[in-house]
């Protein structure tokens, strides 16, 4: 279990105000998330200091910091995958695939399992927000500025044709968007998912992802759940997966002997004043694993 608090990418709450995602690893370890997973605490890794102002000359928000941070993340993230460790990174925001995947670049080709309720396909041109939370998969596979996209010069991290984009509901299904997932990759709407079904789906993605590099990393953001079962995040938006959906997926791609790890973001406990999203959590992980 590492801990990879930043709230980097993401914009202010309100003026003044830092994003609550900071204290999702520490509020997941209060809750008891590392004895119920029977894990070993592999500490934090601390992220720089957070700022509001967006970069003029990339239109990110603490870009520096975030490429400063990937490093340091994907220094200590590395040294748990030679172990030969299963690392289960507690984010956080979005922005730390950056540093998860640099770690898994850095050891061959990588698949990624993108469990998300967004496409974070968003670029500096089309985000409102000038968070890398809402750019992740576009700057991991290549798009964006090489501030990020070229960390060491190994853009990208994630090649586009190893990505499957899974259960998100923003942008809808029959919605032109320039940030909908398109080939190379690999997308399973919400809407396509409860079509074909949920175990076919989820076999499906798998079965594609374990036929393609050294292995896949899985990425999921709480915010693929219904706000109904997970009210604490940024970006609430209506609809959304079952913590039951959640937890079929996560089974049949945590079991593959292809699944290196994975990382978690995006809950905020300021948002979850009674801790019943942070139980939630525990209970999904800890009936995965």
């Amino acid at each position: 279990m590492l801990g990879a608090p930043s709230n980097l990418g993401l914009k202010p709450p309100s003026s003044g105000k830092e994003p609550g995602v900071q204290y999702m690893a520490d509020v997941l370890r209060e809750h008891g998330l590392v004895p119920r997973l029977h894990a070993e605490d592999a500490g934090t890794v601390i992220p720089p200091k957070y700022g509001s102002t967006i970069d003029p000359s990339t239109r990110i928000r603490n870009v520096s910091a975030i490429r400063e941070y990937s490093i340091q993340l994907a220094d200590r993230l590395g040294s748990l995958l030679d172990e030969r460790r299963f690392p289960v990174v507690l984010g956080g925001d979005c922005s730390i695939l950056l540093g998860c995947s640099l770690a898994l670049r850095r050891r061959g080709r990588y698949g990624l399992l993108f469990i998300d309720g967004h496409s974070d396909l968003l670029t500096p041109e089309t985000s409102q927000t000038g968070g890398a939370a809402g750019m992740d998969l576009a700057l991991t596979t290549g798009i964006g500025p090489e501030i990020l996209t070229e960390i060491e010069s190994s853009g990208p991290y994630i090649q586009p044709s190893d990505v499957v984009v899974f259960g998100y509901r923003v942008p809808t299904l029959h919605e032109r968007s320039p940030d909908s997932p398109h080939p190379p990759m690999t997308a399973f709407p919400l809407d396509r998912i409860r079509a074909e079904g949920i175990d076919q789906a989820t076999a499906a993605a798998v079965t594609r992802l374990e036929g393609r590099g050294s292995g896949f990393w899985i990425h999921v953001d709480l915010d693929v759940l219904s706000p109904q079962w997970m009210p604490a995040v940024d970006s609430p938006d209506p609809g959304g997966m079952t913590p039951t959906e959640l937890t079929k997926v996560l089974k049949r791609a945590i079991w593959s002997r292809k699944c290196a790890g994975l990382e978690l973001t995006i809950y905020d406990p300021e948002r979850d004043p009674t801790g019943r999203c942070a139980n939630l959590i525990v209970d999904i992980l800890s009936d995965v694993v």
